[in-house]
């Protein structure tokens, strides 16, 4: 993981939160859920809501990075003649 050197808030970030904490109360009802002998059906269900609102969240992530971080790093590393946004979407793609 690379080291943040500014703080990054986005809009997003309160709804991805929100998806993230849902997907932390699914996690914790499916171990509950295996501990109480539940079908496997059903654990099943459960990790799939799991697996989507954590694969929601990154693809939010993702997509506001690519729209606000990277659109502002190439307009300003194009100034500067440096490829490091496109290094930079290069290597957050590699999550999608």
């Amino acid at each position: 993981m690379s080291e943040q050197t500014h703080a990054h808030q986005h809009q997003s970030h309160g709804d991805i939160i929100k998806r993230l904490k849902r997907a932390e109360g699914h996690l914790r009802s499916v171990v509950g859920m295996i501990e109480r002998g539940r079908p496997c059906v059903d654990l099943a269900q459960q990790l799939h809501a799991v697996e989507k609102a954590v694969c929601q969240a990154k693809r939010t992530l993702i997509q506001d990075h690519i729209d606000h971080c990277l659109d502002h790093a190439v307009t300003a590393a194009s100034e500067r003649g440096d490829n490091t946004a496109l290094d930079d979407f290069k290597l957050i793609t590699k999550y999608l």
